[in-house]
């Protein structure tokens, strides 16, 4: 069997399986520890696996799980494709990654991402610069943290992510429901998450070692 270890993210010190599948059809999602830090990984037979739409749902799905699994974990993401030949080379990456992922962990604790579209309905004249105003108006109070991302279509009104507290998610939720109260006869709300903190953290981490 391979050696070969895919890895979705980085936690605090813990062991635990999770009961979801990995990416490339792995059965096992398990952590390999070092020090103060775990990485969350699964076998694979490939160095390179396919960005296919399944192994994409796959890795969104084993960080979902570790957010939410025994009461929530906090969790630093890495980049779809994160292989590491063999648990010495993850190992010796959580060591000498270790000040920035514990900072990160840190930065970043009992929080996750949640992303907010709002979408023009066909044919209805909006004003979208105001909606959006007030729509961050309301979104930035219940959060701690906002990115812009990119307007890829002309009925895209707003395309943020927030960075939420995990007490203060029915603030967050009520906000949406504002939302959607307000200008829900000319959009939709598109309200996705909890997510791992992707635009929140930026770590760079060499896999072909």
């Amino acid at each position: 069997m391979s050696e070969n270890l895919y890895a979705y993210g980085v936690v605090e010190n813990d062991e635990f399986e999770l009961d979801v599948d990995g990416v490339a059809g792995a059965e096992r999602v398990y952590t390999v520890s070092h020090g103060p830090l775990a990485a969350v990984v699964s076998d694979i037979d490939t160095m390179d696996p396919d960005l296919s739409d399944e192994n994409a749902r796959a890795h969104d799905d084993v960080l979902q799980t570790v957010l939410l699994d025994g009461g929530g974990r906090t969790v630093v993401p890495m980049q779809f494709g994160s292989v590491f030949k063999n648990a010495r080379t993850l190992k010796n990456v959580l060591r000498g990654g270790r000040r920035a992922f514990t900072k990160s962990l840190r930065e970043v604790d009992d929080l996750a991402e949640f992303g907010v579209k709002l979408v023009a309905d066909e044919d209805a004249t909006v004003d979208a610069a105001e909606i959006r105003a007030a729509a961050s108006e309301h979104l930035a109070a219940a959060s701690v943290g906002e990115e812009e991302n990119d307007l890829f279509s002309d009925r895209l009104v707003m395309n943020h992510s927030y960075l939420v507290d995990r007490d203060e998610r029915t603030r967050f939720d009520e906000a949406i429901d504002a939302i959607t109260d307000d200008y829900g006869d000319v959009l939709t709300v598109q309200y996705t998450g909890p997510w791992p903190p992707y635009n929140f953290v930026d770590i760079e981490i060499g896999t072909q070692q």
